[in-house]
C-alpha cells in the first residue's frame, strides 16, 4: 500500500480502472452532446440571446473544471502549509465543544492529546502529517480541500438551476399579457382608446391608479408602492400604458396595430438572462465572504439570509415608485391629455441614473439564494443533518425558506 489512503493503482484491477474511466467519459460525452443539441435548437428558433446564455453556462462549467484542476494539483501543497494550533483554533464554523467534545468528552486530557496528535498524522490522501511533528496543524487538510471542491460544484449547479427557474417563471407570468395584447387589436379597444379624445389626466385608468392624495407625499409613495408589489405587480392598466408610451416614443403610427409589445418584452427578458445567469468574479468573491461569515458566534443565520429578501423588496418597491413617478410627470405636463397618457421613462428615475443596477441586484439575489440552498445541501450531504452546521432548527428553517 502507498499509505493510509487505501490501495494504489498498482494494486487495483485494470478492469475496475477501465470501468471508472468509461463511465466518466460516457457522462462527459452525454453532457457535451446535450449542450450541442440545445444550442442547435436555440439557433433554429432564432433565440440568439438564450444561445449566448448557454455559452456562458458552458464557460462557467469550464471555469469549474479549472478550479477542480487547481484544487487537485494544489491539494498536497496546501495541506503541507503549517500554522500554530492557537491560530487554527480561531474563527471556526462550529463551537469547540461541538467539534471536539463529542468524541473525547469522557477521556482524560492526556489521552485526548494523544488521540488528537495521532489523528493529525493521517492525511486524507494517505501519508504522514509533517505538521504534527512540530506541534502544528495543516492550513487546510486534504480532506477539507476535497469538501470545498464539492461545495463549489454544488454552488454552481444551484445557481444555474435558479436562473433557469427564474426565466421559466418570468415567461409563465407573461402568458397573461398575451390576452391583453390581443385586446389591443379589437375594435372595442380602439373605440374606448380614441387618440382624439380629450380627458383629465386623473380621470384616465392610469391616472386613477397613480394620481391620488398619497402621491403628493414622497414618504406615502414608498409606503403604498411597498404594499402594491404584493398585489398584481403588473396590472393591465400599467401594461397598456407602458406599451402605448413605448410605441409613441419608438414606432411610427402606422405600425402601432401590428406591434407586439409582449414579444418585445420576452426578447428583453432573454437578453437580460445573459447577465443574470453569469457568475461574475465579484460574485465569486462574495461567496468567499459568505463562507467567512459562517463563523460561530456571528449568528449569521439571523441576518445573512435576509439580505436578498431586503434587496428584493427594495427593488420591487422602486419599480412601483418609478411607474408612479411617470404618472406624476404626466400630471405636471398638463391636467388634460389627448388620447391615452404617454409615459416618459428615463434613467434619472433609477438609482444613480443606472437602470442596469437593478439587473445586477437581481443577479446578486439569485446568487445569494442559490448559495443558501447549496450550503445547506452541501453540509447535509457532507456532515449530516444533525451536524453542528445544522444543529439549530431555526437556522435550517430560515436558510431554506429565504432561499
Amino acid at each position: 500500500m502507498a499509505g493510509g489512503g487505501g490501495r494504489s493503482l498498482t494494486e487495483t484491477p485494470t478492469w475496475a480502472v477501465a470501468v471508472v474511466c468509461f463511465v466518466i467519459l460516457l457522462i462527459s460525452i452525454a453532457i457535451e452532446h446535450t449542450f450541442h443539441f440545445i444550442g442547435n435548437w436555440l439557433k433554429k428558433k432564432h433565440k440568439s440571446a438564450l444561445h449566448e446564455s448557454l455559452e456562458k453556462i458552458k464557460s462557467e462549467l469550464m471555469l469549474l473544471g479549472f478550479i477542480s484542476l487547481l484544487l487537485t494539483v494544489g491539494e498536497g501543497l496546501i495541506s503541507k502549509i503549517c500554522i500554530s494550533e492557537k491560530v487554527a483554533a480561531t474563527w471556526h464554523p462550529c463551537s469547540n465543544n461541538a467539534a471536539k467534545g463529542e468524541d473525547f468528552e469522557d477521556e482524560s486530557d492526556g489521552h485526548h492529546r494523544r488521540l488528537l496528535a495521532d489523528s493529525r498524522r493521517i492525511l486524507a490522501g494517505g501519508g504522514f502529517d509533517k505538521c504534527a511533528e512540530n506541534g502544528k496543524v495543516a492550513f487546510v487538510s486534504a480532506g477539507g480541500i476535497h469538501q470545498l471542491h464539492i461545495f463549489i460544484f454544488v454552488l454552481a449547479v444551484f445557481h444555474v438551476l435558479y436562473c433557469i427557474l427564474t426565466l421559466a417563471l418570468g415567461r409563465a407570468k407573461m402568458r397573461r399579457w398575451k390576452r391583453w395584447e390581443e385586446e389591443t387589436k379589437t375594435l372595442e379597444y380602439q373605440f374606448t382608446h380614441d387618440p382624439e379624445r380629450f380627458r383629465f389626466a386623473n380621470e384616465t385608468s392610469f391616472g386613477r391608479r397613480h394620481l391620488s392624495f398619497w402621491t403628493k407625499n414622497p414618504i406615502l409613495i414608498w409606503i403604498v408602492c411597498f404594499f402594491r408589489q404584493f398585489v398584481r405587480s403588473v396590472p393591465e392598466v400599467d401594461y397598456l400604458t407602458l406599451r402605448h408610451g413605448f410605441m409613441m416614443a419608438h414606432l411610427a403610427p402606422s405600425s402601432h396595430q401590428t406591434f407586439d409589445f409582449r414579444q418585445y418584452i420576452k426578447r428583453c427578458l432573454e437578453e437580460d438572462f445573459k447577465v443574470v445567469v453569469e457568475i461574475s468574479p465579484p460574485l465569486w468573491f462574495i461567496a468567499v465572504f459568505f463562507l467567512l461569515f459562517h463563523t460561530h458566534g456571528w449568528n449569521s443565520y439571523l441576518w445573512l439570509p435576509f439580505v436578498p429578501l431586503i434587496i428584493v423588496l427594495l427593488v420591487g418597491t422602486k419599480l412601483q415608485v418609478i411607474i408612479t413617478q411617470m404618472g406624476l410627470r404626466i400630471s405636471k405636463q398638463g391636467m388634460v391629455v389627448k388620447g391615452e397618457p404617454v409615459v416618459q421613462p428615463g434613467d434619472d428615475l433609477f438609482w444613480f441614473n443606472k437602470p442596469r443596477l437593478i439587473l445586477y441586484l437581481i443577479n446578486f439575489v439569485l446568487f445569494q439564494n442559490a448559495f443558501q440552498l447549496a450550503f445547506f445541501s452541501w453540509t447535509a450531504f457532507q456532515f449530516g443533518l444533525k451536524s453542528c452546521y445544522n444543529s439549530r432548527s431555526e437556522d435550517v428553517v430560515i436558510r431554506i425558506s429565504m432561499g
